[in-house]
């Protein structure tokens, strides 16, 4: 297929570079408003800058929408009307009720999928194998400042990535959000059909984390998104005292992942997705409802979110 990417800003740029490494894609088009910035990126990649959106639109079947959160709406709505297959980076929009009247104008007979990346790291597959009554959830998100990150919340930037996992990956309904937090930190506390459910997220830390922890009754398995690694705990095989210290010997399992690049599996999925006029894995429909949860956690300690 003929591919574009509107937009080449951090996320945008790892668009390009993806899409000219994959066999499904024939010619690779960039836009940006920032017409230096695409021609660069073009010249790396081996694609073709174009000035406009329009002009871009007039030759590719598919594209990337990776522009800032606030233009999703307005960018999308124009490849909406130009009848091209679209992947809008998360969050789908601003707002769930920005998406929510943007999905209203979506043509049909298109693939339009929501780029919430970790939906395809291969630890979340291979957790899922594993865990069938989960007892306590908690996922973690830390990382140190960044000057790619303006004008959307902690939750919106890195939650997001999390609440998608938890609510389409391992449950379904939300209840009882408790939450507390500001711009850059925020800690929630929540039930998942019954199950407690923590989340973290933070952009002021000195570590980056990026991790899953579930208890069962008989193990505990615990997942790292970065270096794609799964280890599972099971209970103690004997508990006792050896010169007044307390010594439990614990069974611990090391998953075999086979390791990947989350976008380029992603985008190799909206690609075939497109040319086979299939439904991408992560929905609309999806992101809107991970926009809400969302919006009712920021709702617990920032002002003016309803």
């Amino acid at each position: 297929m003929d591919v574009g990417v509107i937009g080449v800003g951090s996320m945008g740029r790892n668009h390009v570079r993806v899409y000219s490494e994959l066999k499904s894609v024939a010619h690779l088009g960039v836009c940006d408003v920032n017409m230096q910035a695409a021609t660069d990126i073009g010249t790396q990649h081996g694609a073709t800058a174009y000035k406009t959106v329009d002009d871009l639109l007039n030759h590719v079947d598919a594209v990337s929408v990776c522009v800032p959160t606030q233009f999703h709406a307005a960018v999308a709505r124009q490849v909406f009307l130009a009848g091209k297959h679209a992947f809008i980076e998360k969050p789908i929009c601003a707002t769930a009720k920005e998406a929510q009247t943007l999905m209203a104008c979506a043509p049909a007979g298109t693939t339009i999928g929501v780029g919430h990346i970790e939906r395809f790291n291969p630890i979340v597959s291979e957790i899922k194998k594993i865990v069938t009554n989960p007892l306590f959830i908690e996922m973690k998100r830390h990382n140190p400042a960044s000057a790619r990150v303006t004008g959307s919340s902690v939750v919106e930037d890195l939650m997001i990535h999390d609440i998608d996992i938890i609510l389409n990956a391992f449950m379904k309904t939300p209840s009882n959000v408790h939450s507390v937090g500001n711009g850059d930190l925020c800690s929630v506390l929540m039930e998942c059909d019954g199950v407690p459910v923590a989340l973290s997220a933070s952009r002021k830390a000195s570590k980056k984390i990026r991790m899953i922890y579930i208890e069962e009754e008989d193990f505990t398995v615990e997942g790292d998104f970065m270096s794609q690694e799964v280890t599972i705990y099971r209970k103690p095989g004997q508990y006792q005292f050896e010169n007044e210290r307390y010594v439990q010997e614990n069974i611990i399992e090391k998953v075999t992942v086979n390791k990947v690049e989350p976008l380029k599996v992603e985008l190799a999925t909206f690609i075939s997705c497109a040319q086979n006029h299939l439904q991408f894995p992560v929905t609309p429909e999806q992101a809107i409802r991970n926009l809400v949860l969302s919006e009712e956690i920021q709702a617990g300690f920032l002002p003016g979110v309803v």
